[in-house]
């Protein structure tokens, strides 16, 4: 092993989704990111952020019928495509557990991950909406979604663990409060044995949920001391669930803007941002806030504390809504200052300024406990992958922090996780 791959790294992954809501964020005919050619876009992204040894291309997605961000492609779809014009990088979708079945979706993914040859996550996600497109039951309660959850990704465990080694297999014969699977899975175990699981949220029980499983978390952290918070308390709740907490990596959202120098960069911020303050900025804006209504107050009026409720008794996106309700209550942030950061990062962290110090930015917080990576949102429009790639990886480099070749063919290799040993039938 050489020293750089001993010495511990950053992880660096690319979320495949514009950070913001604004216009700037639009599609528009002659864009890469038109319908007719949407995949170019990916294409570019993937070899981009490859080329820089990211470690994962990471798509978010939601089930709801939100237009406002153009053609947003089935993350397993899209993924499909992009796995046969890259060779290194880890691909990884986000999947609800409340709007899919486990076995179908035990099938897709280890399917994907067979084609790409071990490059595969999932992004494991309860959905705080989209309920419409899915009959007429309501979206069941937080504290329910993330039960059946855990239920969900522990049959999709049993399924890809089905093989006893690359030869035979055992059925599962699951039965539980909402799954019913006979299994076995029709497919063998993957080049690094089965996806990777990663999973995306900071509310209580969504730490708990991901103490249970995962061994990657995409979370929203506006401070350091935050980070470091929500870092120790999930890595003590993997320890808790009989996990060694030093495999599961805490990656925080980052939006950055870059340019030569920090007031450059603040110049090409404030221009890629203009604020409109829209009546639609507003209520991008309510619904981070569990839907209050804030029509009444002017842009430089703070929310009444009152008006807030708390954290525990939001049924939506609770990680999310407590990161603006902490700024609205414990900060005093205005309604102007709320609109922008929904704006700008949708509640995620900035690091707005030189290539310098956007790396010393990622240094700080990996070196002191608030993050073991990063998913990156460049906010800079198209060419905020490459202002990334060209500028702070070689910083982060040169450093020692990043590597400058990938150690491993699997996506599981890369991240420094261990490998998983075949079943082993009693005699």
């Amino acid at each position: 092993m050489s020293a750089q791959s001993a010495r511990r790294q950053i992880r660096l992954g690319l979320l495949t989704n514009p950070p913001g809501n604004g216009a700037r964020g639009q599609i528009r005919p002659g864009d890469v990111r038109h319908p007719g050619r949407v995949l170019d876009h990916y294409i570019h992204l993937a070899r981009t952020a490859e080329a820089a040894k990211f470690d994962v291309l990471f798509a978010a997605d939601g089930l709801t019928s939100d237009t406002e961000l153009g053609t947003k492609p089935e993350p397993l779809t899209l993924f499909s495509a992009v796995a046969a014009v890259t060779d290194h990088i880890g691909l990884v979708p986000t999947v609800s557990t409340t709007f899919t079945a486990p076995f179908n979706l035990a099938r897709q993914l280890q399917s994907l991950d067979h084609l790409s040859g071990g490059r595969v996550g999932w992004n494991a996600v309860t959905s705080a909406a989209g309920e419409r497109n899915f009959g007429d039951a309501p979206l069941p309660q937080h504290e329910a979604r993330y039960r059946q959850g855990l239920e969900h990704v522990s049959v999709v465990q049993a399924l890809w663990n089905s093989w006893v080694d690359d030869r035979s297999a055992v059925p599962i014969d699951h039965r539980g409060e909402f799954y019913t699977v006979e299994g076995p899975l029709p497919l063998p175990p993957s080049a690094q044995h089965h996806p990777v699981l990663f999973q995306a949220g900071s509310s209580d029980d969504g730490k708990a949920f991901a103490a249970a499983f995962a061994e990657g978390v995409y979370t929203a952290q506006q401070t350091l001391r935050g980070a470091q918070h929500f870092s120790r308390d999930l890595k003590a709740r993997t320890a808790a669930a009989g996990r060694d907490p030093a495999n599961i990596l805490v990656l925080p959202g980052i939006s950055t803007t870059i340019g030569g120098t920090e007031d450059e960069a603040t110049r090409i911020d404030d221009d890629l941002f203009e604020q409109h303050y829209s009546d639609a900025s507003r209520t991008a804006l309510e619904g981070q806030l569990a839907g209050v209504d804030l029509s009444g107050l002017a842009l430089d009026d703070t929310i009444p504390p009152s008006w807030l409720p708390p954290v525990a008794s939001v049924q939506g996106r609770q990680s999310r809504y407590g990161v603006f309700r902490e700024l609205a209550v414990d900060e005093r942030w205005t309604v102007r200052q709320l609109i922008t950061l929904q704006q700008r990062s949708a509640g995620h962290g900035r690091a707005v300024g030189s290539p310098e110090q956007v790396a010393n930015r990622l240094e700080q917080w990996f070196v002191e406990g608030g993050a073991d990576g990063f998913i990156v949102m460049p906010g800079q429009g198209p060419g905020g992958v490459e202002a990334f790639t060209e500028y702070v990886v070689p910083i982060l480099q040169k450093r020692g922090l990043f590597r400058t070749e990938y150690e491993s063919a699997t996506l599981r290799g890369n991240l420094g996780l261990p490998t998983i040993p075949d079943r082993v039938l009693a005699a």
